[in-house]
């Protein structure tokens, strides 16, 4: 079967850090998410043809676009003698916190592997991402990438050399998010990180994101809800985001297993149990948000476990 000229493809927004897992873990949720359409040309390299949905605020210039520079680095990894077009189609709101940029360098470098017949897995499709999340943000970092390409729960072990762990969670977990619409750049939230940590919290954290991936793996709820505590990285971002504590307080008084930020910020995000807890979850953050006089969006998800979709090709 010859390989296809065009593929339209969806991939998922997700939610880095997890609480305690600062850059190295992350999963993925159904939605929102970020499309791309590819198109093999004769033109080698990359060409962006159009992108919608984000207001005219991101760059045209291949050299800097996240989707584009994935797939581009793809092209030059298995010496491509053709070029790929794109059409970004931005559905997710940028600096929320849930993944955009890491969704459309999916998605660029996703599509363009199909259009060439799939010579790489999904999994070593990550670092090319990566390249294009720096593109956007300066860092290289795979706790969004990752989940967004492979679904479910990612654990970044090592970054040199690379070392990705998917880890199986509890099919009865479920994901609220809210986004209030305020914005947090990404470059901004690193910036504003201590460079040093104490003994004490490093200790304190350790066994934090040991306890919530010994959750993951045991199916064990309780201890995924008492190891979701951050005391490294939380307490600085959360003074970007204003009425965290409250937004916070309101999805555990409602029944969250934890709450915390979703990647950079300024969505939150809580897990819990059933859909009809998350719904309780997220009417109490939103009640919260709307007390504050900030206007936000929910939304409600299982665990993603299948990552990127394709939509079409032909």
């Amino acid at each position: 079967m010859s390989n296809p000229q065009e593929v339209h493809v969806f991939v998922p927004a997700t939610v880095a850090n997890v609480a305690c897992g600062f850059d190295i873990l992350g999963f993925a949720v159904s939605r929102p998410g970020d499309e791309v359409i590819a198109r093999l040309c004769d033109k080698p390299g990359v060409h962006i043809k159009s992108i919608t949905g984000d207001g005219g605020r991101l760059p045209l210039d291949v050299a800097r676009n996240t989707a584009a520079v994935s797939a581009l680095e793809f092209l030059k990894h298995i010496k491509a003698d053709k070029g790929v077009e794109l059409e970004i189609i931005k559905k997710m709101p940028l600096g929320s916190g849930l993944g955009s940029s890491a969704a459309s360098a999916a998605a660029g470098v996703y599509a363009a592997n199909l259009l060439f017949g799939s010579p790489l897995e999904a999994r070593e499709l990550v670092a090319f991402a990566m390249a294009g999340e720096k593109a956007a943000c300066g860092t290289a970092h795979a706790d969004n990438v990752g989940p967004a390409l492979l679904g479910g729960f990612v654990l970044i072990r090592s970054y040199d050399p690379l070392d990705i762990v998917s880890i199986p969670a509890p099919p009865s977990l479920f994901c609220t998010i809210l986004n209030p619409h305020l914005e947090v750049r990404t470059e901004d939230a690193r910036r504003i990180l201590r460079k040093d940590i104490s003994l004490k919290n490093a200790i304190t954290q350790w066994g934090n994101i040991a306890g919530l991936i010994a959750g993951l793996l045991k199916n064990d709820i309780e201890l995924i809800g008492r190891s979701m505590q951050d005391v490294v990285i939380e307490p600085e971002r959360a003074l970007l985001i204003p009425g965290f504590s409250g937004i916070k307080q309101a999805a555990i008084a409602a029944g969250a297993l934890g709450c915390s930020i979703s990647g950079s910020g300024p969505s939150i995000f809580a897990l819990s149990v059933s859909v009809e807890s998350a719904n309780r979850i997220s009417e109490a953050m939103k009640e919260e948000t709307d007390r504050l006089g900030i206007s936000s969006d929910t939304y409600i998800s299982p665990i993603n476990l299948d990552g990127p979709v394709i939509l079409s090709k032909r």
